[in-house]
């Protein structure tokens, strides 16, 4: 078996910064475990598979461990790879994943690509033992979306010099923690840790925008909004809440392009 396969760095115009994901196009699903294998052997934080399917096309992602039910940056690349390399024509992509529904990204300006997503809905919680495991510095909050914990800070500083305690974290009843706070240069910066799911730090993580959209929206007022995530990589975001969903919005680059070969009856053994 040969399959096409990409690297791209998404939330970035720059090879080496941004966050790292693997696209593979398929003509057919292949079994779910060989799609664990690809992604356990890309080592990535997510890669992403898709199927052409009556116009739109099916989306599935894989940590190097789990599936996820969503993933920003793999959906940005896999919607690079079909605008770049893959022959999509047309100024919208419409995919489709089992888990999180209908997905779209349309072409922007200055190459500029938008996520609509579904907004997360967030209820202010206790800050517990639990939590205050976690963290060193205690955040001013904490709140709860439907996957992950989101604890805001002072101050961008504080974000960046946050040391998480792993083990805490994947003890939690969630995918990770995302910590926030206002920026300096922009509306608002964040880092996110998913060491449940296999990803200790994501460099910039689309997916937790869609709980920190209606967060940051609320408390400063405004829709339209610009983020950064700080992680060692970096990745700059562009935001709108549009109510029940939000559009998220980035740049990506090719990193690589390559052939995987791989016998299917290896992963059944």
């Amino acid at each position: 078996m040969n399959l096409k396969l990409y690297q791209i760095d998404a939330f970035t115009d720059t090879v080496f910064q941004g966050n790292p994901a693997a696209v593979v196009p398929l003509k057919n699903w292949i079994s779910d475990r060989l799609m664990q294998e690809i992604a356990a052997e890309n080592n990535l934080a997510e890669t992403a598979f898709y199927v052409k399917k009556e116009g739109r096309y099916e989306i599935r992602w894989f940590t190097p461990t789990t599936e996820v039910d969503l993933c920003g940056h793999a959906t940005l690349s896999a919607a690079f790879v079909l605008f770049q390399h893959e022959a999509h024509t047309e100024d919208l992509i419409e995919f489709h994943s089992p888990r999180s529904g209908r997905l779209t990204v349309r072409k922007q300006e200055e190459e500029f690509l938008a996520l609509n997503f579904p907004a997360d809905t967030i209820e202010q919680v206790p800050l517990t033992d639990d939590l205050k495991k976690c963290v060193g510095t205690m955040p001013l909050e904490a709140l709860k979306g439907a996957a992950d914990y989101l604890l805001v800070f002072e101050n961008e500083k504080q974000v960046k010099n946050f040391t998480p305690n792993l083990a805490a974290i994947s003890a939690l009843s969630a995918r990770g923690i995302i910590c926030t706070a206002p920026g300096d240069h922009v509306d608002f910066v964040s880092r996110f840790f998913g060491p449940r799911v296999g990803v200790d730090e994501d460099p910039v993580t689309g997916s937790a925008h869609t709980t920190l959209i209606p967060y940051w929206s609320e408390r400063l007022q405004k829709n339209q909004l610009t983020a950064r995530q700080v992680s060692r990589r970096g990745g700059f975001l562009k935001c709108s809440n549009l109510g029940e969903r939000v559009e998220i919005s980035g740049q990506a680059v090719l990193y690589l392009k390559g052939n995987i070969v791989v016998d299917e009856e290896i992963t059944e053994r």
